[in-house]
């Protein structure tokens, strides 16, 4: 063998062969995998209730904002609005964001239907409570300025707690306030009071005095289907809530 014969061999076996360098790089990838996060367990999880957070609320909903809690506050009856509104102008104005995030006032839409006509109605789910989303200091008091803008306005009262201390709302409690604050979106339906089986009467219509038993709530519509006895056979009639009354209130 020549010379060049024995170096174009040496040159060809050192491409051919991996280096000490690239060798250990050909499979870090498939042998080692992320480590999961640590799932934080709050200890209303353990406390045997359903966990209404992933069964109600949407992956996209946030029950806290980090370092916050939810208060109860105490305020003046039909005042609910009126204090929300005004607290959320005043952190606006004065800066305060960083520490009250959300004030909600849960309502619930209902529809009432007569002679045809319907009436929507909005009405409080919890009167007389305002739902604060707020930062406290490190001894569990309320941030002085944040206690004096929320202490200064018109029909406030004092938050659920002792004195200076307000108590954080469980998480159970916060995820039901939550999920009712978001009702009024939705397509209401009416509240119909009575019962498949109860005995009503009639007060209204060419069916007048008659009395029936309730077969079927319809409450997409509004009505109430009562089966009536008319020449000895029993008839379904379709009625609105106000046409008819429980028997014993007749």
């Amino acid at each position: 063998m020549t010379t060049d014969e024995t170096n174009t061999t040496a040159e060809t076996t050192t491409e051919a062969a991996p280096t000490a360098d690239t060798a250990p790089e050909a499979q870090p990838e498939s042998q080692t995998e992320p480590k999961p996060e640590p799932v934080e367990v709050s200890k209303d999880a353990m406390d045997g209730r359903p966990d209404e957070k992933v069964d109600i609320l949407d992956d996209t909903d946030t029950v806290r904002q980090e370092g916050m809690d939810w208060f109860v506050l105490r305020v003046a009856s039909n005042k609910e609005s009126s204090v929300q509104n005004t607290l959320l102008r005043k952190i606006q104005i004065e800066g305060m964001t960083h520490l009250v995030g959300r004030i909600l006032v849960p309502t619930e839409k209902t529809k009432t239907i007569k002679g045809g006509k319907q009436k929507i109605t909005e009405t409080k789910l919890y009167p007389g409570y305002v739902f604060v989303e707020m930062r406290l200091e490190e001894d569990g008091r309320i941030p002085q300025d944040v206690f004096f803008l929320i202490k200064e306005t018109t029909g406030v009262g004092d938050f659920v707690g002792t004195a200076g201390r307000p108590t954080p709302m469980a998480e159970h409690e916060v995820v039901k306030m939550l999920t009712d604050s978001k009702r009024p979106d939705e397509e209401p339906l009416v509240k119909l009071s009575f019962e498949k089986g109860e005995a009503v009467t009639i007060m209204e219509g060419p069916f007048e005095n008659y009395e029936g038993t309730v077969d079927e709530l319809l409450p997409e519509k509004g009505l109430v289907r009562v089966l009536v006895t008319i020449f000895g056979r029993q008839a379904p009639i379709e009625l609105e809530e106000w046409q008819i009354a429980k028997a014993d209130e007749a």
